[in-house]
């Protein structure tokens, strides 16, 4: 009798079965990348993807630069001393098609004035903007005609709405609060204090279930994305850091 014989077919059979298994891993990878839709990853190699954004009554702005993490890999650094200004990315997305928004993001500090709930202290040391675009379809009468009058003077419709995922600088018992300045904005903390200062944390939200929480009904279709770092009410400073962002399907 060949000895051989079953360890020969029991080896082939095994190396049928892991052949099986990296053939169905293969086919769930790649069923997952045509069912997952991506429409934006940045890793922050340049500021390509992005335009400044200022404001005309805050002179001075804070400083966005791409440097080398631990001489490692980029990221977006946000330097901002008394000062307050953006970066807007270039591009626009539907919401319902694309609603995941995923970023690692880090703060050398928090303001110790900084306070979500009042204007003075309406500082962040980072801040990931999702800006809705104003629907002239979808707006009733009295929208509109508000629209289009800014339109006249700027050239151009205002944001219709818009959340804003914070690093708060209190750790506030409500996770949404609505904007000092305008209930058009609704303040999402996802970082709450100085409990994680210092260390890269990762973020990811679904846009479309937070607008609905944030404003009770479902937001506009489309969408454009924004950074910021300010501190021009509290006059205090802060460095920040933006390792990758990225926006997907699911």
């Amino acid at each position: 009798m060949n000895t051989r014989f079953p360890v020969f077919y029991y080896g082939t059979l095994i190396l049928q079965f892991f052949n099986m298994k990296m053939k169905i891993s293969i086919i769930f990878l790649m069923s997952s990348l045509l069912y997952s839709q991506m429409i934006l990853r940045d890793d922050f190699e340049n500021l390509d993807n992005w335009k400044p954004l200022t404001f005309q009554k805050i002179e001075k702005h804070t400083q966005y630069t791409i440097e080398a993490e631990n001489s490692q890999r980029f990221a977006l650094k946000a330097k901002s001393a008394a000062s307050a200004s953006g970066l807007v990315w270039k591009e626009s997305f539907n919401v319902s098609e694309i609603p995941n928004l995923r970023w690692k993001w880090k703060v050398s500090n928090v303001f110790s004035k900084g306070d979500a709930k009042s204007k003075s202290g309406d500082d962040y040391p980072i801040r990931i903007y999702v800006i809705f675009e104003y629907d002239s379809k979808s707006a009733g009468f009295w929208e509109s005609a508000l629209y289009e009058s800014v339109k006249l003077i700027y050239g151009e419709y205002p944001p219709h709405s818009s959340l804003n995922y914070i690093w708060a600088n209190k750790d506030h018992e409500e996770d949404i609060i609505p904007n000092s300045y305008t209930d058009k904005a609704q303040m999402i903390s996802l970082q709450k204090g100085s409990k994680h200062v210092g260390e890269w944390m990762v973020e990811d939200v679904n846009i479309l279930e937070d607008y609905q929480r944030a404003f009770g009904e479902n937001p506009p279709k489309r969408a454009s994305l924004a950074i910021m770092s300010d501190s021009d009410n509290t006059g205090e400073s802060a460095v920040a850091w933006i390792d990758y962002i990225e926006l997907t399907s699911k």
